[in-house]
């Protein structure tokens, strides 16, 4: 995919930056010219040769512990005076009726989901007053914008994600930082996709009907590229974006749209 986004020696943090969407966006942003910060949980040896090569700088945070979120975001104001981007992604799944979702289980999607967004947000614009301004993209979900009925504490995670984003892009853009988020469909190539598939009883069947789940994805038989989802998330980044707040971009084939036109 071409790169035509220009973030030379901009200060980027990502978390969930070691798989799937983080790790295109990490890549994209470092190949226009931006310091990259990647925090994950866990990092892949996979990354080091591409990482290293654009001096990617890869910090173990867990987004569920706010000392973890500050302690990534100082590492790189100390280091460059200032944070230009944030892109909050680090986050899990929950396919699970309600009535058997457990204690724990709910805390770990929405303390992820929701709580370790925030907690980026908070620091992040913290620092951002001071030096004038920046951009700040949440990774959302299609499930953030409608109902489903297979994981429903997923979606009301992403549901407040993006009314999240809406206030904050609301209450910031006098300071001149703009606040938006994507909502992406079924993404291959993720770990949280990988796993889903991986304990499927019918692997293919499940990535099948996930592809015919989203009218785009169906026609071009396949999902979503994480690359098509860290362009997005670059453009609302960039100055391009400049007068683009409090938005939820989908990303998903057409998915949200309602019920696809059958037998086409």
């Amino acid at each position: 995919m071409t790169n035509s986004y220009h973030f030379q020696d901009q200060v980027a943090i990502i978390t969930g930056g070691s798989n799937g969407i983080g790790r295109a966006t990490a890549i994209m942003m470092a190949e226009a010219g931006a310091h990259v910060f990647a925090g994950d949980i866990k990092h892949l040896s996979e990354n080091r040769e591409s990482f290293s090569r654009l001096n990617i700088e890869e910090v173990t945070c867990d987004v569920r512990q706010e000392s973890q979120v500050q302690a990534l975001i100082e590492q790189a104001t100390n280091k460059y005076g200032r944070i230009d981007i944030l892109v909050n992604n680090a986050g899990i799944g929950l396919v699970k009726p309600i009535h058997q979702v457990t204690e724990a289980e709910w805390d770990a999607c929405i303390d992820t989901n929701l709580k370790g967004t925030f907690f980026g947000c908070k620091h992040a614009i913290k620092y951002m007053l001071a030096t004038g301004g920046g951009a700040i993209v949440n990774t959302a979900s299609n499930a953030g914008l409608l109902p489903r009925v297979h994981d429903p504490v997923y979606s009301i995670s992403k549901h407040a994600v993006v009314a999240l984003t809406e206030s904050l892009g609301l209450c910031h853009g006098k300071n001149n930082i703009r606040i938006n988020c994507v909502c992406p469909g079924p993404v291959g190539e993720t770990g949280m996709m990988n796993d889903d598939i991986m304990n499927a009883a019918d692997p293919e069947g499940l990535t099948q009907s996930m592809i015919r789940a989203s009218p785009i994805a169906a026609a071009n038989r396949r999902m979503i590229k994480p690359e098509e989802v860290a362009s997005a998330i670059c453009y609302l980044a960039s100055k391009d974006a400049l007068m683009v707040t409090g938005t939820a971009l989908r990303i998903d084939g057409g998915k949200s749209l309602g019920v696809p036109p059958q037998g086409t």
